[in-house]
């Protein structure tokens, strides 16, 4: 009986002969220094809020260049948070891509505030600008809803595009958050996620380019304020000082000091993780067939390659001969959001994002990990060119 893949992954990687993200390969390499961390905690028994939380945060500051990095329980929370401390709520408009995964999307739902779907760029997949102001003028002349806020998705690990959408939203007078679940460590204009937009939300669920062993997530900012008023509402609203203090609503989404010990670790072989996904990502650039659409590369930027996404009209048939194969695959998405039921009631119906709706039906994301060695890489290209013919 083939067991059930977890939570996050396609079934595929339980059950064929390639792993589809190998966590295990990672693990084996960084070991030593995993398991001397782990006891570390385990021996001061600081679970919650312990050393190892404060020091990830500085780390992470470091690196991605960020004045605050406020830790959080799930890359879910590190969206919440931010619009919790924005007040967004009832009557209010959320901007986001209709080509996301529902976490973007649930947060200002579970508010009180509505989603706005908008289309996205052809080429990098990411919120078009051009979209996001039509959305914004057409929610305007309606009335119904003050436009409050846009959260942009840096999707499959490319940065959107931060100095147009920063311009609307200043123009707009609207909150930005970069949901850069799939982007940490990527980079535009020579600065690195977290410090392309006011305010970045991070996950770090095991998939994610620098994943925990469990849920987890981050906030970035450079406004010490906000990033005070994020700790507040992460431990139940209470003041820094005093945890029984309490100043706001808040609620309970700490990151466990153990997911901290871990990511110090894998946050130190980041760059070289790193500069190994863009190494496969190079390979399959270089020897996929011109008939299949490869990865947008847009110019100063550069990708955390979480996934290695492609595009063909022929995607189904193209997924069904690599399966019988051993080789896993995955749909990242089969459906826009406005097609999905949960938020039926929020979009305008078929063909309003025409873009988001014709890709759903054609992108395929290829096995990426930092040790998928070049002659698995060939062995999936080789593949995908039978498969085409």
């Amino acid at each position: 009986m083939a067991r059930r893949a977890p939570i996050g992954y396609p079934a595929a990687t339980m059950t064929q002969s390639l792993p589809f993200i190998d966590l295990q390969a990672q693990y084996r390499r960084l070991k030593p220094a995993i398991d001397a961390r782990i006891q570390a905690v385990l021996a001061h028994g600081r679970f919650i809020l312990g050393p190892e939380v404060a020091e990830l945060e500085a780390a992470l500051s470091a690196y991605c260049g960020v004045r605050e990095t406020v830790t959080v329980a799930s890359g879910t929370e590190a969206l919440r948070l931010p619009m919790m401390a924005e007040e967004i709520g009832p009557g209010d408009a959320v901007f986001l891509p209709g080509f996301t995964y529902t976490a973007t999307a649930e947060v200002p739902v579970a508010l009180g505030a509505e989603p706005v779907f908008v289309d996205v760029d052809p080429t990098t997949y990411n919120l078009d600008p051009a979209a996001l102001e039509a959305a914004i003028a057409a929610t305007r002349r309606a009335g119904r809803l003050r436009p409050r806020a846009v959260i942009a998705v840096d999707l499959f690990g490319l940065p959107a595009d931060y100095p147009a959408i920063g311009a609307i939203c200043a123009r707009e007078g609207l909150f930005l958050v970069a949901d850069g679940a799939q982007s940490f460590g990527a980079s535009a204009d020579n600065r690195r996620v977290g410090g392309l937009a006011p305010v970045t939300a991070t996950s770090f669920f095991p998939a994610k380019p620098l994943g925990a062993y469990g849920d987890g997530g981050a906030i970035f900012t450079d406004d010490p304020a906000r990033a005070e008023i994020y700790r507040s509402l992460r431990f139940h609203g209470s003041n820094n000082a005093d945890r029984y203090e309490i100043e706001r609503i808040g609620t309970n989404a700490r990151l466990d000091t153990l997911q901290a010990a871990i990511l110090l670790v894998k946050l130190g072989a980041y760059p070289d993780e790193l500069a190994r996904r863009t190494a496969v990502a190079a390979r399959y650039d270089a020897t996929l067939p011109a008939a299949i659409r490869r990865p947008a590369c847009v110019e100063g930027a550069e990708s955390a390659w979480p996934l290695y996404v492609v595009e063909t009209p022929r995607r189904d048939a193209v997924k069904a001969a690599l399966a019988a194969q051993g080789i896993p695959t995955a749909i990242y998405y089969p459906k826009p959001l406005h097609f999905q039921p949960a938020y039926a009631r929020f979009g305008a119906g078929p063909g309003s994002l025409p873009i988001a709706e014709a890709l759903c039906a054609k992108v395929l994301a290829l096995p990426m990990h930092a040790d998928l060695d070049a002659p698995t890489t060939d062995r999936i290209v080789a593949a995908v060119a039978d498969a085409l013919g």
